[in-house]
């Protein structure tokens, strides 16, 4: 969960779309649900897209509290205003009437507890919509819920009345009229144009106390709803203790809430692993490093605890044995806390993306686009990030829909699977061409690695990825929604890293860094270990630079250059060894904080400079970058630079080697979190860059923004709208067009797949896999979890008897 979206966790303002937002680094923000299914009866697809321990409602207590990590406090609960946010749309679905909730397979449905019945009801010559409200459901002041309700919310986000401070008018700009129909429990909306997604609408439902008035709308709900309609009702905001108290709602009609309450504590990302060793919140979305830690306690707990001489024994000494001891008891009680905890993991309904800047440079050249995306290799990024996980590896094969979604379809075959002869000729064809030869070993075949890729030159014991060693090792011994740290970290192949013992060089010179273990056997030792290959890893890099400056002559069969290729593969693979400890794919010491430090920051960014192409007259396996015109082939990948973003950027390091293999030199540059995607993302200001995007059930509408093309404005400016890699064609915009008015739901999709070939064949996004969702919970705890798209059903959230 280390990708990077939005790095506040704020949404961008989302003129005219269902505003889904971007998601913040190692935090789950969408708000999804809850199935009757059990663990035996869900199918495959389910099981990927939803974790949630499944239980009926008769096997759990009635009330307790539910203590639950949100971002922060909530900018607004109006969740029609820019300054919505998670946290806003997590309380709406609780407190709020929701016409239409979205199941595990990201199908709308319709809601019973507040719709007896939702159709279209005539076709033409207008689309006409009729709502049967269910006559029990109310507002907690006791008022019905009628047609004046769903009059007050068309009249307030229509988008007709610049009073109204909205966020998002998509859908109900078509609707012509809001009427009462036959009855005060039957709503008539009647479109101006036919609207494909109307599911979409009235969800949340506002009271006309909200919407009747501007002031109402854009201040009236800002800190408090006073009325509700939803198992639960806000009972306060409390901003100077960081939370909001949900408490059951006595006028609920529905199923009673388990719960008696639910406090949503503010809790940022980097704070959760210490809430949880603290035992001080039941679910918390957590990152690799937290789940890491939760799942070691638990294995520890089966294993006892440890002996002297066992490698982790206590240092000699009074000081040291005390200090041990003290270390030791705050180690036993954080996993005594974290044995409490379980982890919830599935396919989060959200994608990673390489965006490719098409508004100038050379990723104006349609041609460059593609040759970058058939250089890379999908499939290994996914493996990076998904299999230490054990959750399904596969790279996404559509911008729209996410792999277990209803109607999913992969179209990548519309611009061509990776290849490297491709990219190539794609670049030559655009202009760009090497100088030289390809800078490879003598036999090589081309697009082809070195035969000694992966060994450092007279290392002859080197670490070989190929060796069995390394395979894949039996799963069966793990227990259900928990991680086998010692397989993963025994694997690197599964993790992306090389990162074996290192050995000493031929010359016998070894830094006195080396000395520490490679092993990451012990949760207590992790943060040593890191520390240890944090240094060893800066020396190595040190030597490689010094190695490299004494064979600078260009002489490749000198002995200097041999030993800057081994000092060089020794740094990264300690760097990697050290970056699995970081993010979780190794045990990680309680209460360390996680943070290596500058040390880490500046070994991080040597390791940024091995993507890029060698020097002419080494060789390593790459070819001499291409030119045109004399000029290299630069692009400039602009990455975050927070602790929460290291996968991200190994992923971004991994796509700067595959693009070095076609002649493409990647500047990669790393900015703040802050910084990141209002000042570069937003603005253009990169040519390459990572960020993600959420599902949607309701694609025809909700992605259009994100695919739309560029406009110029009166004023000379383009508006991008979120299409912030400014590529987009007319076709485009019309496929979107003719979706969003289709209302057979089968002519709908294959406009929707014909749109995505499309988006795939412009080469401005290229997905590259679904985000993992992890979540920790209470042990005790059912229906709540990773949720996937499924909207939760808080009334049946609970604690087991």
């Amino acid at each position: 969960m280390t990708d990077h979206d939005h790095p506040s966790g704020r949404r961008p303002v989302c003129r005219g779309r269902r505003c889904a937002a971007l998601i913040a680094a190692g935090v789950l923000l969408p708000l999804p649900a809850l199935t009757g299914c059990s663990d035996d009866t869900r199918d495959t697809s389910v099981a990927t897209s939803q974790d949630i321990a499944p239980a009926p409602r008769g096997e759990l207590k009635n009330g307790g509290t539910l203590r639950w990590a949100v971002d922060g406090m909530p900018g607004t609960l109006n969740a029609f205003q820019s300054d919505a946010d998670p946290t806003t749309t997590r309380i709406a679905g609780a407190v709020l009437p929701s016409m239409f909730t979205i199941d595990a397979s990201g199908r709308p449905q319709r809601n019973a507890d507040y719709l007896d019945a939702a159709d279209i009801s005539t076709r033409d010559p207008k689309q006409v919509v009729t709502y049967k409200i269910n006559p029990k459901a109310r507002w907690s002041n006791g008022t019905a819920i009628t047609a004046a309700d769903f009059i007050a919310q068309w009249t307030a986000l229509r988008g007709k009345d610049n009073a109204f401070w909205t966020a998002r008018n998509a859908g109900y700009d078509r609707i012509a009229k809001v009427e009462q129909g036959a009855g005060a429990h039957e709503v008539k909306v009647t479109f101006a144009r036919p609207y494909a997604d109307w599911k979409s609408l009235f969800t949340p439902l506002y009271p006309r106390s909200v919407m009747g008035s501007a002031d109402a709308f854009n201040d009236g709900a800002r800190e408090q709803l006073k009325v509700g309609a939803g198992p639960f009702l806000v009972q306060k905001r409390d901003a100077e203790a960081g939370h909001v108290v949900l408490v059951r709602n006595p006028k609920w009609w529905g199923e009673p809430a388990k719960l008696k309450k639910i406090v949503l504590e503010s809790l940022p990302g980097d704070k959760r692993a210490a809430a949880l060793a603290n035992g001080s919140v039941d679910v918390a979305a957590v990152d690799q490093v937290a789940a890491k830690r939760v799942a070691s306690a638990r294995r520890a707990a089966s294993h006892g605890p440890k002996k002297a001489g066992d490698g982790n024994a206590a240092p000699q000494g009074d000081k040291n044995r005390a200090g041990a001891r003290s270390d030791a008891k705050t180690v036993a009680a954080e996993n005594a806390a974290l044995r409490d905890y379980t982890i919830r993991k599935a396919l989060e309904p959200a994608y990673t993306q390489l965006a490719l800047n098409g508004s100038s440079g050379p990723l104006a050249d349609d041609r460059v686009r593609r040759a970058v995306a058939r250089a890379i290799d999908r499939q290994a990024l996914a493996d990076t990030v998904l299999k230490p996980l054990d959750l399904p590896s596969r790279p996404l094969g559509s911008h729209l829909l996410m792999a277990e979604q209803h109607g999913y379809q992969d179209h990548s075959d519309a611009l061509g699977g990776q290849d490297t002869g491709a990219a190539k000729a794609l670049l030559a064809d655009a202009g760009w061409k090497s100088d030289g030869a390809d800078r490879q070993q003598a036999g090589e075949k081309a697009g082809a690695p070195a035969p000694d890729a992966g060994r450092a030159d007279g290392d002859e014991d080197g670490f070989d990825p190929s060796d069995d060693r390394y395979g894949d090792e039996s799963a069966d011994d793990r227990s259900e929604g928990e991680y086998d740290a010692g397989a993963d970290d025994r694997n690197p192949a599964r993790s992306g890293h090389a990162a074996p013992p290192a050995r000493g060089d031929q010359e016998g010179v070894r830094p006195a860094a080396a000395e520490a273990p490679l092993s990451f056997t012990g949760a207590v030792g992790s943060e040593v270990q890191q520390s240890a290959l944090l240094r060893q890893s800066a020396s190595f890099y040190k030597e490689a630079a010094a190695s490299e400056k004494e064979g600078a002559d260009g002489d490749t069969e000198s002995a200097a250059y041999a030993k800057y290729k081994r000092y060089k593969k020794r740094a990264a693979q300690a760097l990697g060894a050290a970056e699995l400890i970081e993010t979780g794919q190794a045990p990680h010491l309680p209460g360390s904080g996680g943070h290596p430090g500058a040390l880490h920051a500046a070994a991080e960014r040597r390791a940024d400079a091995v993507a890029a192409p060698l020097p002419a007259g080494h060789k390593e396996g790459r070819i001499a970058a291409v030119k045109k015109n004399g000029r290299p082939l630069t692009l400039r990948f602009v990455l975050p630079d927070g602790a929460g973003s290291q996968q991200l950027r190994t992923v971004g390091r991994q796509i700067a080697t595959m693009l070095g293999k076609i002649g493409i030199q990647t500047s990669l540059q790393r900015v703040s979190d802050a910084s990141y995607f209002q000042d570069h993302i937003a603005s253009g200001d990169f040519d390459l860059a990572l960020y993600s995007w959420p599902g949607t059930a309701y694609p025809a509408t909700d992605a259009r923004p994100i695919y739309a093309k560029p406009q110029p404005a009166p004023d000379g400016s383009l508006t991008v709208e979120q299409n912030y890699t400014r590529v987009g064609t007319d076709h485009i915009d019309q496929l979107f067009d003719q979706a969003a008015s289709e209302l057979d739901e089968g002519s709908s999709r294959t406009l929707m797949a014909q749109t995505d070939a499309r988006i795939w064949a412009a080469a401005g996004s290229i997905p590259l896999y679904q985000r993992p969702e992890l979540v920790a919970t209470k042990k005790t705890l059912a229906n709540v979890g990773a949720f996937g798209f499924a909207t939760p059903r808080f009334q049946d959230i609970g604690y087991q008897k």
